[in-house]
């Protein structure tokens, strides 16, 4: 019989690892529960043809993939395009602004350059939605002179989200920005490089995580955004998804819950697919810029 070995460490047992570590698992699970149950009732219930939110709690009993067929008829691809548009379009300029102004904060030194960037950072801590109404009124206005960026309008959308994406973002890059050594700057215009060159062959290739997460995070809350672009986008054809799946859940008599829930099912895909293929620098890109700034 051999003796225990004093330096392996002992797992708790009995009362101890009720204690230590199975209330950890039983919040787990309950987590898990909380926020598997309501994706399956909503898959189930986009499977029914003329299914309902309530009333019905057998998920699964019918399998039907007429709510999905059916989306197509009735202007779901429009606002879907339309969707990955606007979001792409956002995140691809919201990813160039911001870097932009982060390299000009981090690596020259101006008067009012730290309390421009935190006056930056407190304006940004109010919700855009605040000046839904003064947006409004300004793409009213705008409309007469430049259609193209007035109410109704995918391109004064955009510009609206930009306008609203570049403070907290250009924060956030700031603290990447920082971790990348300056010598290599120097170094590179020893050899002639201009700060243009230095930022596009250098600096983007080092920070390419930090971009990436400022870009997914930007396309996801861009792509559920409802409140401005419900102001902005007045016409069927022009409507996002969540302006376009409000229309259909907003009349609670007679909304088509099934092809609701199809397209809330069909809605997640691009965002699911954008975390899986991405999710490699999302931990690596907010931990590095967050700690030193």
């Amino acid at each position: 019989m051999t003796a225990a070995d004093p330096t392996k460490p002992v797992a708790p047992k009995g009362a101890r690892w009720w204690r230590e570590i199975a209330w950890r698992h039983a919040v787990g699970i309950v987590m898990i529960v909380i926020c598997v149950v309501p994706l399956l009732y909503v898959l189930s219930a986009s499977l029914r043809p003329n299914g309902s939110l309530t009333g019905s709690t057998d998920l699964f009993t019918t399998i039907d993939f007429s709510n999905y067929t059916g989306l197509w008829g009735r202007g779901y691809g429009h606002w879907m395009v339309n969707s990955l548009v606007i979001c792409t379009v956002t995140a691809v300029g919201t990813v160039l602004m911001g870097a932009a102004a982060a390299y000009a904060f981090s690596r020259f030194r101006f008067r009012g350059r730290r309390s421009t960037l935190t006056g930056l950072l407190l304006v940004q801590m109010f919700p855009q939605m605040l000046a839904v109404v003064a947006i409004f009124l300004l793409l009213i206005s705008l409309k007469d002179v430049f259609p193209i960026l007035g109410l109704n309008s995918t391109l004064g959308l955009i510009c609206v989200y930009l306008g609203g994406a570049l403070g907290v973002n250009t924060f956030l890059m700031y603290g990447f920005f920082n971790t990348v050594p300056k010598e290599l700057d120097e170094a590179a215009r020893i050899d002639g490089a201009t700060h243009g060159q230095i930022f596009w062959t250098i600096i983007m290739p080092l920070v390419l995580p930090i971009l990436v997460v400022v870009g997914l995070l930007s396309f996801i809350s861009t792509y559920g955004e409802f409140i401005i672009a419900k102001t902005v986008l007045q016409s069927n054809d022009k409507f996002t998804l969540a302006v376009g799946l409000y229309q259909w859940a907003s009349d609670e008599r007679n909304a088509p819950w099934g092809l609701f829930a199809a397209g809330a099912v069909l809605a997640a895909i691009p965002v699911v697919v954008l975390f899986l293929i991405l999710q490699k620098y999302i931990v690596s890109g907010l931990t590095a810029g967050s700690v030193k700034g």
